[in-house]
């Protein structure tokens, strides 16, 4: 069996049809579940996962491909966990096609998980991988967008400002609630770790933010109202 078709049958079995329609409802019944939750997902997935230590990057995204063409929300988890628990085997050559997926079935519980893979694989080369970032944020797509304005999160020190608060200013114009709400978040993480420097962004740049971005932004800080 392929590695796609090993994750569907660990997962079959634990199938929980009332928990399944509770987990639509929450998703707006946008997609299928098969109502396994995470903990006993990764439980039955761990010794595959494990197994496959080394494996070819190429193998991987293919195994994560096959996933995500599977009706239930589970295999994209599964892919996403397959993925960031290998992610030293990814590199820049696969940015691409991890922003593909974040395309594919998209909503926030996938994106924002693959910007965090994303994340990992442009931290490791910064000079060179950043730029994807530059041109993702541009992307006629809404949720590569946000991949790209949620890629830093937890950088801290290592967090490029210039594009943190570029990205910002970038995508402030737009009204789409998820880039609004991601906007704040990059900010609101980077605060954690040095609040007056978002202070001082929201205080120069705060009329061209919507209100939620600021709300967001600012949650923690000690804002003028």
């Amino acid at each position: 069996m392929s590695i796609a078709e090993q994750v569907k049958t660990a997962l079959a079995p634990l199938a929980d049809a009332a928990r399944a329609a509770r987990m639509s409802a929450y998703m707006r019944e946008q997609f299928a579940f098969h109502g396994i939750h995470t903990p006993a997902r990764r439980a039955a997935l761990k010794p595959l996962v494990r197994s496959l230590k080394g494996a070819d990057a190429g193998v991987l995204l293919d195994a994560a491909a096959e996933l995500w063409r599977a009706p239930q929300r589970e295999c994209q988890y599964a892919a996403i966990d397959l993925l960031a628990t290998h992610v030293k085997q990814l590199d820049g050559a696969h940015i691409g096609a991890l922003l593909a997926l974040a395309r594919q079935a998209a909503w926030w519980d996938t994106v924002d998980a693959l910007a965090v893979v994303v994340g990992t694989v442009v931290r490791a080369d910064r000079p060179l991988r950043q730029p994807r970032m530059d041109e993702a944020v541009r992307h006629a797509d809404l949720w590569t967008r946000r991949v790209a304005m949620l890629h830093q999160l937890g950088w801290r020190a290592d967090t490029d400002l210039a594009r943190l608060f570029g990205y910002a200013g970038q995508l402030a114009h737009e009204e789409d609630f998820f880039i609004r709400k991601a906007i704040g978040w990059g900010l609101r993480d980077y605060a954690h770790h040095d609040p007056e420097a978002v202070r001082a962004f929201l205080l120069a740049r705060g009329a061209t933010l919507s209100a939620l971005t600021r709300r967001e932004a600012g949650k923690h800080l000690n804002m003028p109202g």
